[in-house]
Formats: C-alpha cells, structure tokens, sequence
C-alpha cells in the first residue's frame, strides 16, 4: 500500500471511530510506529486531523474530550511554566477558586507552604492535593462527579459558586481564541465554569498555546471575560498583541 492510501484510510478510520492511535494503526498496515507518526504528521499539515498523545482525532470533532491521563501527558513543559508564572498572581491573602484543569492542577500542587489562603474548587484532583497544605482553608464544592475529569458539575455546583464572591479564578479551557471565546467539550462543566467566571473578581486563564483558536462544543464565556491569560511562548507575539487589544493582558511564559 502506497503512503496516500495508507492515509486515507486512517483519514476514514479516524472519522469513523473518532479518534486513532499508533500502535493499533501500527499493526493494522504492518509498519512501524514511526511511518504512522510520519502519516499522522503529513494529515495534521493537510489540516484533515489534529496530532494528540498516541495518536490523532478529525478535525471537526468539537466533542472530543482527552481523559485525564492524556490531558496531564500532554504539553508537559509548557503546562509547568504557565502554573510557575501563575504562581505570581496569588493574592497576599484572600479568595481563589481553582478551577478543575490539568495546568491549574500542577499550579496547586506549586503552592508554597508559606501560602495562606481560602480556596474553592470542584475538581477532586486538586483538593485531594490541598488537603494536606498548612495555610489552606479549603472548601470543595460537590455535585454530580465527571469520571473524565473528576469535576463536580450540575445544580449542587452552580449553587454553591453563586453564593460566593473570590478575589482570583484561576480558569482552563479546552479552546480560546477571540472568535469563538472560551471552549470546553462539555455542557455540564461550561456551565461550571460560567459560574466560576461570575464569583470572581479577577479571572486569570492558565491555557498552553496549542489551545489557541481551537473551538469545542460549549462556550462559557468572551476572551474579554479573562484579565490575564498565561501561555507559553509557542503563542505568536502577534497572536499575543491581538488578543491584548481585545483588553486582555498575555503572559507568555
């Protein structure tokens, strides 16, 4: 089978089934993984699949969700800057709440224990990392649990963030860009998020650069919502200056 049919066909098998991983594609044609990262790569250019951990998914798939696993793999480097930078945006004392996301998640576990803070989240992950911490005041909202994400969502949730007031929100997206706002894959956490957005005072986004202009199934929210978005430096600086226009500050870490 020649290189452009072996494409197609995991162009067809990707549409089909929603996503594509290397291994499996490895042994279906009988060549190594590294011709299948090469077929993968040479899609990704052509704009017909985007390249994730193991493997790709179509374009076009706005409901697609990586599990927590893939999410926290993923970006790696970048994810541990952008939670080093956002470090510096804690207030002295006060409220935060911390929204569930795998660079907020590593931003938490950064905090130093000279912290003393009140903070509020709904994702599992992250209390279960406060838990132990000496200056904490934790406070973990609850709800029906999201098993991809471990985030609590629905009424029990939005109830809770509507009878706060934070002084920061540290918040993730799945996607952002000025077009489309802020993206996640699901109805029930986008909500949760809004939420999150209206207790806040200040919202900072903490989201690597591969997220930029990508869009997902629910909006929760304008770019002109965030304050301060924290990146890495794969953002463009045009990319950056266009996005403080629209009133947005851009650390790009």
């Amino acid at each position: 089978m020649y290189a452009p049919e072996r494409q197609q066909e995991i162009l067809r098998l990707a549409r089909d089934g929603g996503r594509v991983d290397v291994v499996s594609l490895a042994e279906e044609f009988q060549v190594t993984a590294e011709t299948i990262r090469r077929d993968l790569k040479a899609l990704d250019r052509a704009g017909l699949v985007r390249r994730v951990h193991g493997g790709a998914i179509p374009v076009g798939r706005l409901d697609f969700e990586p599990d927590l696993a893939e999410r926290e793999s993923t970006a790696a480097d970048e994810k541990d800057r952008i939670a080093k930078a956002a470090l510096a945006e804690l207030p002295t004392e006060g409220t935060v709440i911390l929204d569930a996301g795998t660079t907020v998640a590593r931003m938490a576990a950064a905090l130093p224990l000279e912290a003393s803070l009140t903070v509020v989240t709904h994702s599992l992950p992250i209390a279960a990392r406060l838990a132990d911490h000496p200056g904490i005041q934790l406070h973990l909202v609850g709800g029906r649990v999201r098993h991809r994400t471990r985030a609590a969502v629905d009424a029990w949730a939005l109830r809770a963030y509507g009878e706060i007031r934070a002084d920061v929100l540290f918040v993730a997206a799945n996607g952002f860009s000025a077009e489309h706002g802020l993206t996640t894959p699901d109805l029930a956490e986008a909500a949760v998020k809004r939420a999150a957005v209206a207790a806040a005072r200040r919202v900072v986004l903490l989201a690597d650069s591969s997220k930029h202009g990508q869009e997902h199934f629910a909006r929760f929210g304008d770019l002109g919502d965030v304050d301060l978005l924290i990146t890495d430096s794969g953002l463009s600086p045009e990319d950056a200056v266009a996005i403080e226009r629209g009133g947005t500050e851009v650390v790009r870490a």
